[in-house]
């Protein structure tokens, strides 16, 4: 697939590279938006059908992302589900709106969930119809893209294989004129946690060491066990930002296990979200999302 020249790709790259904030993942899919309703006070038995429901995740998201909370002096960039971006907020494309009015970068979720476990990981599943994806993506003036793989163990043939995967897709990504985010989460409850991101350390490094310049990823990583272990790795040329997923601790934990990583951003979806409830007043929503962002940011920003 060619690549194609984009508006502003050299300013969102700067953005991503050198702004202060962090990453807002609104990219709840098929498989956990029930899960993201129910938090936001709205039970299952308010829709009949996927259609529906996904109206439901679309009004939730728009709240969101038209808050005045939500603005790019501490929200860098923002991930969306691929129903969300053929969706439109204010009467624009919703990556249109995010960059235009925002400032925000788009960026779209790609994968479509994970295999099943084995040798302690579980890869991506396949994802039909990918360069299609990408192209509508590059059409609809996308920044980039993320994709989650899980490892649960220290299984050297486990973590390999998530990471062999996430950087043969990244090449495809990359080819499509697209930054990928790479992210392969470490479950935080596994009881090898260290011995994971030891293993996953090293092979991020052999990988990210074999491309060419100008070929650059941001990596999306689980907050680690020990402080800072991820601080040489936002250095590597072929890095242009390292964020960390919230992993289903609350946000409390997740911004301060952040806050003790130097260099390290958040790019939350459950913990930002947090708070939020259907049934506050606009006021009240957006004094909670304010709350939520500026202890994101702070976190961030350490």
């Amino acid at each position: 697939m060619p690549t194609q020249s984009r508006p502003d790709q050299r300013a969102q790259m700067d953005r991503i590279r050198h702004g202060a904030g962090f990453i807002a993942a609104l990219d709840q899919s098929g498989g956990s938006t029930p899960r993201a309703l129910k938090a936001y006070g709205i039970e299952p038995d308010a829709w009949s059908s996927e259609e529906e429901m996904f109206d439901l995740v679309h009004a939730m998201r728009t709240r969101v992302m038209t808050s005045p909370a939500f603005t790019s002096e501490r929200i860098l960039a923002a991930i969306l589900f691929e129903r969300t971006l053929d969706s439109e907020v204010e009467g624009r494309p919703t990556a249109d709106y995010l960059w235009d009015v925002k400032g925000i970068v788009p960026f779209l979720k790609v994968d479509k969930g994970l295999a099943e476990e084995a040798h302690g990981a579980r890869v991506m599943k396949p994802i039909p119809g990918l360069d299609d994806i990408l192209a509508k993506a590059v059409e609809k003036h996308v920044f980039g893209t993320k994709m989650r793989s899980v490892i649960l163990h220290a299984d050297t043939q486990g973590v390999a294989a998530v990471v062999d995967q996430q950087f043969e897709i990244a090449e495809k990504i990359l080819d499509a004129g697209l930054t990928p985010i790479i992210e392969p989460e470490v479950d935080i409850h596994a009881p090898d946690k260290t011995g994971i991101e030891l293993l996953l350390l090293a092979s991020l490094n052999a990988h990210l060491d074999d491309l060419p310049e100008g070929r650059d990823v941001v990596l999306k990583l689980t907050i680690p066990s020990v402080t800072d272990f991820y601080h040489a790795l936002m250095r590597h040329p072929r890095v242009a930002r390292v964020a960390a997923l919230s992993g289903g601790y609350t946000r409390a934990e997740a911004v301060r296990r952040l806050a003790r990583n130097r260099g390290l951003i958040a790019s939350f979806s459950r913990a930002l979200l947090e708070g939020l409830d259907v049934s506050q007043t606009q006021a009240e929503f957006d004094a909670a999302l304010e709350a939520s962002i500026a202890e994101v940011y702070r976190a961030s920003t350490t």
